[in-house]
């Protein structure tokens, strides 16, 4: 699990490719307007779509969740599924990169004249490709992250901010990182206002119970590799359970980790600065972990990046 590259000297997209107002520029290069609602409002939607050894990993999936964020949200980009992917594709040729972190985007964009309703705005599409991103990389998922759940800051409601469409309202997220630094913990999540574990800034949490797999059913993001760990669990004759997930019960569990596209499954052997078990990775962790990664060559899943200049 290296994030090799093509040999790609020369090619001005090597360290990565966008797509902003309808054309291919090398990342750093990419701009958006600072008028567009994305940034000023923070009035926009996303989804991540990992590449690993020249394949989208389950790239349908993410664009099935992006449209239903856009329907959520109200916004029409002047581009249809089949568009967006195509650039999605070309974002990924262009760059040369076999591993990559692709990243599709949509703002509230512009206002047009005469008004600041958000129905009268012309919406834009981005995206990106830049090299595989990493939660927790290799070496320290092999160690083991320190898990550490927020006391003061809880996850914004989801009747003000629905979690199950990708956003950019990270402060709350951002306050539990840092107070994790502060206790000495390397990643965070958040409890909701009833004391049931959520999630943290980009991934989704799981306990191990015996054979039983454990994750929040409210306050979270439905994620795809949450989703592949789920179906690939119960390949492997696990219980799975998507219920209320009190935050007593994690440092309770046999087994932690975390869940990502920037990541894969993450190893957790803190919590709260207790050791879990052994003080190693659980063998129900590294089951999934590398069922997961195998899993990137499985055609259901698996497409080929195609690339036209």
């Amino acid at each position: 699990m290296t994030n090799d590259t093509n040999n790609n000297d020369g090619n001005p997209h090597r360290n990565g490719c966008a797509w902003v107002e309808g054309e291919f520029v090398p990342i750093g290069e990419a701009k958006i307007s600072l008028l567009d609602a994305g940034f000023t409002r923070s009035d926009v939607t996303y989804d991540v779509v990992a590449v690993w050894n020249g394949k989208f990993f389950r790239i349908d999936d993410h664009l099935d969740r992006f449209g239903r964020s856009l329907e959520r949200l109200r916004l029409t980009p002047d581009l249809d599924r089949e568009a967006m992917a195509a650039i999605l594709h070309g974002c990924v040729g262009r760059s040369g990169l076999d591993n990559a972190y692709v990243e599709m985007v949509v703002t509230r964009g512009h206002s047009r004249p005469g008004g600041r309703d958000p129905w009268n705005f012309d919406n834009h599409f981005y995206a990106y490709a830049i090299p595989y991103v990493w939660i927790v990389d290799v070496g320290a998922q092999l160690k083991g992250s320190h898990l550490v759940i927020a006391r003061d800051t809880v996850r914004i409601p989801e009747d003000s901010v629905d979690p199950t469409v990708k956003n950019f309202h990270w402060g709350d997220l951002t306050r539990g990182a840092f107070e994790a630094r502060e206790r000495g913990g390397t990643v965070s999540a958040l409890p909701d206002q009833h004391g049931n574990l959520t999630e943290g800034p980009g991934f989704n949490v799981f306990t191990v119970v015996g054979d039983e797999l454990r994750t929040p059913d409210r306050g979270v993001l439905h994620g795809i590799t949450r989703r592949t760990v789920l179906e690939l669990a119960q390949d492997q004759g696990l219980r799975t359970t998507v219920a209320p997930l009190p935050v007593a019960d994690v440092a309770l569990a046999d087994e932690v980790f975390l869940t990502s596209t920037a990541g894969g499954v993450m190893p957790v052997t803190m919590v709260d600065g207790m050791t879990l078990g052994d003080g190693n990775p659980g063998g129900v962790t590294m089951a999934l972990r590398q069922a997961y990664w195998d899993a990137h060559d499985d055609p259901r899943w698996a497409t080929e990046v195609r690339f036209k200049p």
